[in-house]
């Protein structure tokens, strides 16, 4: 393969790199810090229209033939989840201040955009050890309240278990097949050796903990909670898609059968009712959004369950209505002089008649996180569960659609409390002009998506 078409395949993840570069150049001036994070958006932003444009022209290689290669529904799909990651950068302009948040992001987007390229296990290893461990710091970078030390602890020793049970997986499979390829976890989905089933059920296990999926949950709800809100709204969105759309990526056409079958129904199915129980109890936003967004996890991970060639579709769609609504829950949360004061629900109580624009924001984004139409939520649901019937699995969709209609209770409960509550006596805090920007963004996505979201799903 020759530099030129190096340079082409991966040109978005040159411009993430060249933004690093320049931030880290910036911090060591100084005096130019400040221009940092609007310097990381613009490199953000220019990465995702380098693969939206290459997705649409239709380009297609393998600069590292069996480790890395690009197509136009893979590139699509990093174009959408660059775009993600720019409302957060917007979001994270009123709150932090030097180049540690957007050099930490960049590094973390350059490991999402290797495991949306990766053919083998290598090279997947390395986008999910890059993509991982600027979090751990991030969580930590706006130290806010007592617990974000414990969050960042716990998120750190639960991401290294699943890092050691995926290389003890992919070592299994590579000892079963000679073959650290993804297409031999395909074969090894449906081997008779136990070396092989072993490799398998390691490696999706990895994934479910750093998907959240019940009982590999344990790291969410603290890390979500003692987290900044850009931060946690880029592991709610940003950072579970990565996971999903590599676990997309290393089943690839291959078919589920049993009892692999069971294991991905079991507990994709207990965290959609766990996760939907446990967010009704929660006395904090970003704790419910943790519980939520396991829930989330199931039905991502259903997705798998469907025909090999609707996997990607139904999932990219979903992560893209489940990251703008969750990116619009955030951006129109208003801010407080104290964090954890903005983070109780109970402060949410008569918000429609402090600030009615961001009472309607959320309420929206409520809505289609619940899967009420005509939100793009229950376009997303819909996708996910046609493809569970269409591959004969009627029985675990009706499940899974049972399970989800648990999580109405908790959403409509934050309508009720900003609608129909009386006025919370809340301290007035200073405007967020960049998370204006923000919201008005993913409020502009959102409304696209719910008309027109034909056009995206013919393309994907």
């Amino acid at each position: 393969m020759s530099g030129q078409a190096v340079l082409t395949a991966m040109l978005p993840e040159h411009l993430l790199l060249l933004g690093l570069v320049v931030v880290i150049l910036m911090a060591i001036a100084g005096s130019a810090a400040r221009a940092a994070l609007p310097v990381a958006t613009l490199f953000v932003a220019a990465a995702a229209v380098a693969a939206a444009r290459l997705s649409f022209d239709g380009y297609a290689a393998a600069p590292f033939a069996g480790h890395l290669s690009v197509d136009p529904a893979t590139l699509l799909a990093k174009a959408l989840v660059l775009s993600l990651a720019l409302p957060v950068l917007l979001m994270a302009r009123d709150e932090f201040d030097g180049a540690e948040f957007p050099a930490l992001l960049l590094s973390s987007l350059y490991g999402v955009g290797l495991m949306l390229s990766a053919d083998s296990f290598p090279t997947l290893f390395l986008g999910l050890e890059i993509m991982s461990l600027p979090v751990y710091v991030l969580v930590l970078l706006a130290y806010q309240r007592p617990q974000s030390a414990e969050a960042a602890l716990k998120y750190l020793v639960l991401g290294g278990t699943a890092t050691a049970m995926f290389l003890m997986g992919v070592s299994l499979l590579y000892g079963a097949s000679g073959s650290m390829k993804f297409a031999a976890f395909g074969q090894a989905l449906g081997a008779a050796d136990p070396m092989a089933r072993a490799a398998v059920v390691l490696v999706i296990l990895a994934f479910f903990l750093k998907a959240a999926i019940v009982p590999f949950h344990a790291w969410a709800p603290d890390a979500y909670e003692g987290a900044s809100v850009p931060v946690t709204a880029y592991m709610a969105v940003i950072v579970k898609a990565g996971v999903l759309l590599a676990a997309v990526r290393v089943f690839g056409g291959s078919s589920l059968s049993a009892p692999l079958l069971q294991l991905m129904v079991a507990l994709p199915l207990l965290s959609i009712v766990w996760g939907n129980l446990a967010a009704m109890r929660q006395p904090s936003l970003r704790r419910m959004i943790a519980y939520s967004s396991i829930a989330h996890a199931g039905y991502l991970f259903y997705a798998l369950l469907g025909a090999p060639q609707g996997r990607l579709q139904a999932v990219t769609f979903y992560l893209l209505a489940y990251g703008l609504l969750n990116l619009l829950v955030f951006a129109a949360l208003p801010s407080a002089p104290d964090d954890r004061q903005r983070d109780r629900l109970d402060n949410l109580k008569g918000l429609f008649h402090r600030a009615p624009f961001a009472a309607l924001m959320i309420g929206i984004a409520m809505l289609s996180l619940a899967g009420i139409p005509p939100f793009p939520g229950n376009v997303a649901k819909f996708m996910i569960f046609k493809n569970v019937i269409a591959a004969g699995y009627t029985a675990y969709a009706v499940l899974g659609l049972v399970g989800s209609y648990l999580g109405i209770y908790f959403y409509l409960r934050v309508i009720q409390f900003m609608f129909m509550s009386p006025d919370a006596a809340v301290q007035a805090a200073p405007p967020r002009r960049f998370a204006l920007g923000a919201t008005l963004a993913c409020l502009a996505a959102t409304a696209w998506l719910s008309v027109f979201p034909g056009s995206l799903i013919a393309r994907l």
